[in-house]
């Protein structure tokens, strides 16, 4: 679940407009997605269909997970990794040298399993990544306006204005701003990045397709 959340993560930076990768769409502190006249219309229609696609695009990750990862093999490394770390955590808290000294025999040999399993989990993203670029600049935009949905509090935990969930009270004060008098308003990429995480999990016990020791 943990790999899971970080991928999504990576994914969802790149769909931000308010960000330093404004420059793929947006810009002027505006986010890059959604429609001045979207098709789609009415907060409840939006939210429901925001959702949609994020369900759909699990589903279709899990699909490929499913082609290209042999999770019998990824559950087994998992396994055998976690339980290398746990015990060399109770062994160095017990201070018992002599087991910490055959269990760091094992090092090169966990380190290798740890690389495999990154790269088996990391090898769907790669097909997975473009086809979701592609829906979100392409589809996502012209079918929904820019702000789906309004939160009760702020969602922005990071600082800096990095990672931007919702519309901050600066950008509701500002009149050239689409978040004006639209405080703590949803962006449509941020909608669909909590939607995501949300369905994600429970897709993935669904298919089998986990990325974590089931």
């Amino acid at each position: 679940m943990v790999l899971n959340f970080i991928f999504l993560f990576l994914d969802s930076v790149f769909l931000e407009g308010n960000g330093i990768f404004g420059f793929l769409g947006g810009g002027g502190g505006q986010a890059a997605l959604g429609s001045d006249d979207p098709i789609v219309k009415g907060v409840v229609l939006t939210v429901f269909g925001v959702t949609g696609f994020g369900i759909l695009l699990n589903l279709f990750n899990a699909a490929v997970r499913k082609k290209m990862v042999d999770q019998t093999k990824l559950q087994r490394i998992m396994k055998e990794t976690r339980s290398w770390q746990k015990e060399r955590m109770a062994a160095m808290r017990s201070k018992d040298q002599g087991k910490i000294n055959d269990l760091n025999k094992k090092s090169s040999y966990m380190n290798k399993m740890s690389m495999e399993m990154m790269q088996m989990n990391m090898r769907p993203m790669m097909i997975t990544f473009v086809p979701l670029i592609l829906i979100f600049y392409f589809v996502l935009p012209v079918l929904f306006s820019h702000l789906v949905a309004i939160s009760p509090i702020s969602l922005n935990i990071i600082p800096g204005g990095f990672f931007e969930l919702t519309c901050s009270a600066a950008k509701a004060a500002d009149p050239t701003n689409l978040c004006f008098q639209k405080e703590n308003a949803l962006f449509l990429w941020a909608w669909y990045f909590l939607s995501s995480i949300a369905f994600s999990g429970i897709i993935m016990k669904l298919t089998k397709t986990s990325m974590g020791p089931s």
